[in-house]
């Protein structure tokens, strides 16, 4: 299909450096790979559908942006022109059954296209495919390797099993699937080796395969430090999420497809990318030494990283921030991509609520700088108290440590049951939450000047723990339906009265 191509070219000025040119930049992979290739000297060019889909990218200003379509062979020539290295990052698996030969297509004008622009170098990312019986997808990652590699093209083909990292479609079907399910039935599949990879350790040997004398060529393995099962990596998550111990009970009679759907249904994870996850699952995803990519590319400077270090590595990167990001933005935590799809980042509850009013950020940072303590919440104070009562009756730190100081707030100060973890005075204040809860939680507070006055947006932030979390936010919604707003409507009638 054609499409119209435009290229732009974008604060890139040393002509020395190596050219690299990365397809599948809004994806996950490409949108993580784009911005370490710069770190690491190169000049990017990106080839994209829509250059609007860049713009929360912070990288975007750095790179050369061609616009059009991998199906279209001007595209293609516009965007391969003057590059060195080519990184084929694309795939059509949620595109329907006949993905496969859609791939083949796309392959096919990609590597001839590499061949008349006189590209040094394809670099791939595939999937491990060294069992007997493979998956649809499997094969059809496989037969696009062998398409770049048949036009002459010096390839390096680099087959992966699950990657690991927040976002990555492999990793939230886990987390989603842990995190909703305290017991499973699952089918005989969960208990075949894999070796995941650590989206980190992917990222290096792409970049590493891009430094490789040009004698470097032809199919090498990516994995993880250890072999493991879709049982055990559940295991493993449910362990370094503080969930408790899964309960998994394995039949003979679910289909990939009943399985697929069946992860459509429980898990953000749209079915059409599921069913080849799944499929692929069911053959065994482990590495042949002999073809081990560390034969030929160096380690990672700390090594590789195990399974667990991995998933704590992708949690602890998806805290909520403790800071609001840039008002023209979603919300989004820390480490999730512009570019990647919403449903990444794990659960995230929210009540929000904004009001406007005629005091001045002054006015408002006096009051929000008073709450708690003394004080109280601006509102149904015997609720919070309760609340502190029962925290305290299950162990918790309850409402006993008050305020450090009556209207002077710092970072790490304790105002009751809850932490100062932010704070830009006169524009936000977060406060983080030490009671005892199934999840983690936060209150936010931000001033934003407008023109009839400021506009104050209180937002409760739940990030919930298993099953139990989630149940303990739909409990209280309707409490929060009626201490939420009157908490913000007294805090803003108490600064107007100043």
């Amino acid at each position: 299909m054609a499409a119209r191509s435009r290229s732009v070219v974008i604060n890139v000025s040393n002509i020395q450096e190596p050219l690299a040119l990365v397809t599948g930049a809004t994806g996950y992979v490409g949108g993580r790979l784009a911005p370490m290739l710069l770190t690491e000297g190169f000049r990017v060019r990106v080839l994209v559908r829509s250059a609007s889909k860049l713009q929360g990218s912070p990288w975007a200003n750095q790179v050369d942006i061609c616009e059009g379509d991998a199906f279209d062979e001007t595209s293609l020539a516009r965007a391969l022109s003057g590059v060195s290295v080519a990184y084929y990052l694309l795939h059509s698996i949620s595109s329907g059954a006949d993905f496969d030969n859609l791939e083949a297509e796309m392959a096919t004008k990609f590597a001839q296209a590499a061949k008349d622009a006189g590209v040094s170098r394809i670099i791939y990312l595939g999937g491990i495919a060294n069992d007997q019986e493979l998956s649809k997808h499997l094969r059809s990652r496989q037969a696009v390797g062998e398409v770049l590699a048949s036009t002459g093209v010096s390839v390096i083909e680099l087959r992966a099993g699950v990657i690991i990292g927040s976002g990555s479609a492999s990793f939230e079907m886990l987390r989603y699937l842990t995190e909703h399910l305290p017991v499973m039935v699952t089918p005989k599949w969960i208990d075949n080796p894999t070796q995941p990879i650590a989206i980190i350790n992917i990222l290096h040997f792409l970049v590493e395969a891009a430094r490789a004398p040009i004698s470097v060529r032809g199919v090498y393995d990516v994995g993880g430090s250890e072999k493991v099962t879709y049982r055990s990596m559940m295991a493993c998550f449910a362990k370094v999420s503080g969930l408790r111990r899964r309960i998994i009970v394995k039949v003979p009679l679910l289909t990939p497809k009943i399985s697929s759907m069946w992860v459509g249904l429980v898990t953000p994870v749209p079915s059409s990318i599921a069913r080849p996850l799944i499929d692929s699952l069911i053959s065994k995803v482990v590495v042949d030494e002999s073809k081990s990519v560390l034969n030929v590319l160096p380690p990672p400077p700390g090594g590789i990283l195990s399974f667990e270090e991995a998933v704590r590595r992708a949690l602890e990167r998806t805290n909520v921030p403790t800071r609001w990001t840039d008002a023209s933005l979603p919300w989004l935590p820390w480490d999730v991509a512009p570019t990647d799809p919403s449903w990444t980042g794990g659960s995230i509850f929210v009540d929000e609520r904004t009001r406007i009013t005629a005091a001045n950020e002054q006015q408002i940072w006096k009051v929000l700088s008073s709450i708690g303590g003394a004080t109280g919440w601006f509102g149904f104070d015997w609720a919070w108290r309760l609340r502190g009562r029962l925290d305290s009756v299950f162990g918790g730190v309850g409402m006993r440590k008050g305020r450090r100081e009556e209207g002077v707030l710092r970072v790490g100060d304790p105002i009751d049951f809850w932490r100062v973890a932010s704070i830009d005075p006169g524009v936000s204040l977060v406060l983080r939450a030490e009671m005892k809860l199934p999840g983690q939680a936060w209150l936010e507070f931000r001033l934003d000047p407008i023109a009839t006055g400021i506009a104050v947006t209180q937002r409760a932030v739940f990030r919930p723990r298993g099953l139990a979390g989630r149940l303990y936010w739909w409990v209280l919604l309707p409490f929060h339906a009626v201490i939420f707003p009157g908490m913000l409507r007294n805090v803003l009638a108490k600064a107007e009265s100043r």
